[in-house]
């Protein structure tokens, strides 16, 4: 780490602004991605470890979301089709807000409609909460004039976690695929 710093306060001020940046929020200093163990819709355990030596892409939401979570998805499987082969080195995780309603062949057929890498998670309510409250992810319910139904409330950014495991930045909602692209181009370029 202190040769690469070397190295960066040697090279001109002109060259660091015009180094490649991410579109996404990035956490500086980047920190271990929390550690999480859910059930998986690809029928395995569901963790970070995993999936070590790849980028990952981190989204919280549910099945009957009308809107952003469909936009989403729909968006992160447009950017791994567009990186092709790379696309290898990326994996995208969907961590339920919705336990209730969200089991495991539900998340596993719905995530198969946009990309059939992508691998979901739930468990109980008690172990998402544990887990949306460490990545700092609110979710909450939102009551419906029919009996039985309700909306869900919850956090629409997506996590960009490198190939350590660290925590590298944070995409707001509305991106377009070639801003992940970018960003995923980067990630992956790091060792």
């Amino acid at each position: 780490m202190k040769r690469r710093y070397l190295l960066l306060a040697a090279l001109p001020a002109s060259a660091l602004a015009n180094a490649p940046r991410l579109k996404a929020g990035v956490f500086e200093p980047a920190q271990a991605a929390p550690e999480f163990s859910l059930k998986g819709s690809d029928g395995a355990e569901l963790n970070l470890a995993r999936f070590k030596g790849k980028v990952v892409m981190l989204v919280f939401g549910f099945t009957l979301c009308p809107e952003v979570c469909p936009t989403t998805l729909a968006t992160l499987a447009q950017a791994r089709k567009d990186l092709g082969a790379a696309a290898t080195d990326v994996q995208v995780i969907y961590v339920t807000v919705d336990p209730e309603r969200d089991d495991l062949n539900r998340i596993s057929a719905y995530l198969r409609a946009f990309d059939t890498t992508f691998v979901g998670g739930t468990d109980t309510p008690a172990r998402l909460e544990a887990m949306r409250k460490r990545y700092g992810v609110v979710a909450e319910k939102i009551a419906s004039k029919q009996p039985n139904a309700y909306g869900m409330n919850h956090s629409t950014s997506v996590w960009l976690i490198d190939r350590a495991g660290r925590l590298k930045a944070m995409m707001p909602y509305g991106h377009e695929a070639k801003d992940f692209v970018h960003d995923l181009r980067l990630l992956l370029a790091q060792k």
